[in-house]
């Protein structure tokens, strides 16, 4: 099968390849010889209504000094591809949004667009949980500080952090008489204007914040436990964490199975849940990693998961 795929995402010079998950889906598409296409946001235009950008063929290598060559730059319609992946990274913003409506019209056109531009649009990755309240621990989305603090003091010790952040950036631990209550709250909602999530502290954070890759509804066999660094409290990669592959547990499989189906049902086909403990804390489908990670640890080969399941939607 002769398939056209595109890729979306921030700059391919930047990447880090050992931990690219945008590298190891480019990867794997060359593997079945498939054609992989680069673009990023600021190529995309619109012209009377069809969605266009300036996109270039890449060859893929799965190589730290030299991981991709590029031919020139040639402009096509995005409904010349059979597949595009949205993979670029959060903050998610209103030019994100704009990226999503030219996906959207690719999409209607036929292209397949992956993860959907419409649940991308709808899926915010931590409101989102409130989907699944019973698999999540007590969490409470508010701009309202009165509110925050009553949560605080029937809780004691809880985690409140943005609807927009990514990486682990703005999350803030507030402990039992923790003396910044008041301008961490303040700051976070500004003075009430913004909504943000607080949810219950889940000591089982030092075990790792798991995060569970889901491929067309199904969880991948070991999620990447992301240990925090010494005096953390965030497990995430970005803030220092440590990647240790473990198996997944009762209870995270019965956590995907349950969330995995709703993604599909949304065309949301890659995703990571991640899971402190027994709980879901956010759900992610703007540009999920770790498979780079766990396709070292454990001898997988996740990309061609997604190509797999790619393939079975274009067939």
């Amino acid at each position: 099968m002769s398939i056209k795929i595109a890729v979306l995402m921030d700059p391919i010079e930047n990447i880090k390849v050992a931990k690219d998950t945008s590298l190891a889906m480019m990867l794997a598409a060359q593997k079945r010889n498939w054609s992989p296409y680069y673009l990023r946001r600021q190529d995309l235009f619109m012209r009377d209504g069809r969605p266009c950008a300036s996109v270039q063929q890449v060859t893929m290598y799965d190589n730290k000094d030299h991981w991709y060559d590029a031919e020139p730059a040639t402009e096509m319609y995005l409904d010349e591809f059979d597949c595009i992946l949205m993979r670029l990274d959060p903050p998610f913003n209103m030019d994100y949004v704009y990226a999503t409506y030219f996906l959207q019209r690719a999409s209607d056109a036929s292209t397949l667009v992956l993860n959907d531009p419409a649940a991308l649009r709808d899926i915010n990755e931590k409101m989102y949980t409130a989907w699944f309240p019973d698999c999540c621990p007590p969490t409470l989305i508010t701009s309202r500080e009165d509110k925050l603090r009553a949560f605080h003091q029937e809780h004691s010790d809880i985690i409140v952090k943005p609807l927009d952040g990514m990486g682990g950036s703005s999350i803030f631990r507030l402990k039992p008489d923790d003396p910044n209550v008041s301008v961490v709250l303040e700051t976070m909602t500004r003075f009430g204007e913004r909504q943000i999530m607080a949810q219950r502290y889940i000591p089982e954070i030092t075990e790792g914040d798991k995060r569970i890759l889901v491929v067309d509804g199904v969880p991948v066999s070991h999620a990447l436990a992301r240990m925090p660094a010494a005096g953390e409290t965030r497990g995430n990669l970005a803030a220092g964490g440590t990647g240790v592959a473990v198996p997944l547990s009762d209870r995270d499989r019965q956590i995907a199975e349950t969330i995995g189906p709703e993604l599909v049902k949304k065309g949301v086909l890659f995703a990571g849940i991640d899971v402190i403990g027994d709980w879901v804390t956010e759900i992610n489908v703007t540009s999920p990693t770790c498979a780079r990670e766990l396709d070292e640890q454990c001898n997988l080969d996740i990309g061609s998961q997604f190509m797999e399941a790619i393939e079975k939607r274009l067939n």
